[in-house]
């Protein structure tokens, strides 16, 4: 009697040391590393259909990911323009030199205004005899009909598109002035287009997500289908579902990293195509404008969204497939 006590006892102390060691974490990290890395080694031994279906993945990831530096590079572009974009004074045509002068000096000494250029009408009309080319036109004018200038540049604080228009109005209200023109309106029509393009880029960044949802799942479903015997065996020994829906999730995710590396290597590729002629360009404005690649942070977000979509797809598809294999 005490031995049969003293089995059960040990059975007992058997079986809890065994959960034990399948419950630690060390355990579990170790079981959830194997099956990752079989996960991996069964995508190594069919790498065409591989390459194929994390080549469709890192199209769809690459192609939001261009869009997106494509606009972060236009509105570094355009916020460099609006520091540069000013309000061009016209003066009435009888206001003398000597007053414009002064009214030059008296602007230059507002807080919101970095500088003041005053082109006289005598320099406005040479410099439009250089480079109209009609200046044997000129020389036959009685009288000089252009007026003087003041060209006012806001100061950075200022710069903004808001800023600069109240800029306009003030200097607009002058008793001297003519007319006011804002050089920063063509800029604030090209914000209002890069807002817009913003808003489609989330639209077609919705849309592949949802395409590389649809080519993981039909992915993972041919493989549970390919698998399918196999399913059933183990499923006649006792397997759980959480066991025979791994080595899936982990081919999902291994889908979704593939696709994210080939979609940084397309972006940076493309972008290091485009660098020379827009560096030359830049070249012809006098600009240290430079393209700028994926940072860290956006690669990071583009390797995670990959992932999590690898990851939902392969869920999804798992999730509905594998419960109708049982055996019989």
């Amino acid at each position: 009697m005490k031995r049969t006590r003293h089995n059960r006892h040990q059975s007992t102390h058997h079986w809890s040391a065994t959960l034990r060691r399948m419950l630690s974490p060390r355990t579990w990290l170790a079981r959830h590393a194997q099956v990752a890395l079989d996960s991996l080694g069964r995508l190594y031994r069919n790498p065409l259909a591989t390459l194929m279906t994390a080549a469709v993945i890192g199209i769809a990831l690459a192609m939001p990911a261009c869009l997106y530096l494509l606009l972060n590079n236009m509105d570094r572009l355009s916020g460099a323009w609006d520091g540069q974009a000013g309000v061009s004074v016209f003066l009435k045509d009888t206001l003398p030199v000597a007053a414009a002068g002064k009214l030059a000096s008296r602007v230059r000494g507002w807080p919101e205004v970095a500088e003041v250029t005053l082109v006289t009408p005598e320099q406005a009309l040479e410099e439009f005899r250089q480079r109209s080319g009609f200046a044997d036109v000129l020389d036959t004018l009685d009288e000089n009909p252009l007026p003087a200038v003041l060209l006012v540049l806001p100061a950075p604080e200022q710069s903004d598109p808001q800023s600069a228009a109240n800029l306009q109005n003030k200097l607009q209200a002058l008793p001297e002035t003519e007319q006011a023109q804002l050089d920063l309106q063509w800029v604030q029509r090209l914000t209002a287009m890069l807002a817009l393009a913003q808003r489609g880029v989330l639209l077609i960044s919705a849309l592949l997500a949802l395409a590389v949802l649809l080519v993981v799942g039909n992915t993972i479903r041919l493989e549970i289908q390919g698998r399918r015997e196999e399913i059933v065996v183990t499923r006649l020994i006792g397997a759980t579902d959480g066991f025979i829906r791994r080595p899936f999730l982990y081919s999902g995710t291994w889908y979704g990293v593939i696709g994210a590396l080939l979609a940084w290597l397309l972006v940076e590729t493309g972008f290091w195509l485009l660098a020379s002629p827009v560096r030359q360009l830049a070249d012809l404005y006098q600009s240290s404008f430079q393209l700028q690649t994926l940072p860290v942070l956006l690669l990071f977000g583009l390797l995670a969204g990959g992932i999590l979509l690898g990851l939902l797809g392969s869920w999804i598809a798992v999730g509905r497939h594998l419960g109708t294999i049982e055996p019989g």
